[in-house]
């Protein structure tokens, strides 16, 4: 299994995160506070808001959870004011990773980035010392029972997307960032709303690793993603199926 894995950044983590919902639920509300700050409190208006509504939808977040998020968001009411930053280094084997955070204590978050990579042996890097490893690229994802996959094809050539990459649940849309935008909306204007729209790194090389090195590099990205702070992880490591399957064992 690769580390940009065609569908989930970092598959071997989705089952333990199910399980904590509170913390899944506390990186939504920091992302729908800040969707609202950035935009429109409206997600008709705000696209940002709108995938993070969905997303809230998805892990059955209350109703009234989401709109009091995203007044704090729109200033009605009172709350942090969170900030994106990005962090960027190499862990175990040189496996290049990007961090995406919002934090409302950039000292108190960078420290903690850089105690996790110390632990693990890596380090952490300067702005864009691996981003220049990986390609920004814009993902929708819709359920494989939206629609056929002649009708998905049509619809991405349409949108004018540059890929389509599909398997048993869903279909994954992928697209430059400067088409995003439109690219989306025509998607969503055919099928509604995506289970999935985001902005990722993807990375255009992948470093392989052995069980030991794997071991290593799979407790820094779970140290990471227990992270309040902590939005996104994305990674370069590619891992052989038998290791991955004595792994997640």
């Amino acid at each position: 299994m690769a580390g940009h894995s065609q569908f989930k950044n970092i598959m071997y983590r989705k089952g333990a995160q199910d399980k904590r919902r509170a913390k899944i639920f506390t990186k939504i509300i920091r992302e729908l506070t800040t969707a609202a700050r950035s935009g429109l409190p409206d997600p008709a208006a705000n696209p940002r808001l709108r995938a993070a509504v969905f997303a809230a939808r998805q892990a059955n977040m209350p109703r009234d959870t989401v709109e009091r998020a995203i007044r704090r968001g729109s200033g009605s009411e009172a709350g942090e004011a969170f900030e994106e930053v990005r962090y960027e280094g190499y862990g175990p084997g040189g496996v290049a990773v990007i961090i995406e955070a919002l934090t409302d204590n950039r000292n108190r978050t960078a420290s903690e980035v850089r105690a996790a990579f110390a632990k693990a042996g890596g380090v952490l890097g300067e702005t864009n010392s691996v981003s220049f490893m990986f390609e920004r690229v814009g993902e929708i994802a819709y359920p494989a029972e939206t629609a056929s996959a002649d009708d998905m094809f049509e619809a991405v050539i349409e949108a004018g997307a540059e890929n389509l990459e599909s398997d048993p649940e869903q279909y994954l849309v992928t697209c430059a960032p400067e088409d995003f935008n439109a690219a989306r909306d025509t998607l969503e204007g055919r099928f509604g709303p995506a289970s999935s729209v985001r902005l990722v790194w993807r990375p255009r090389t992948t470093a392989p690793l052995d069980e030991e090195t794997a071991t290593t590099l799979f407790k820094l990205l779970e140290t990471l993603e227990d992270s309040d702070d902590v939005q996104n992880v994305y990674a370069n490591f590619e891992v052989a199926e038998d290791v991955m399957a004595r792994l997640g064992a």
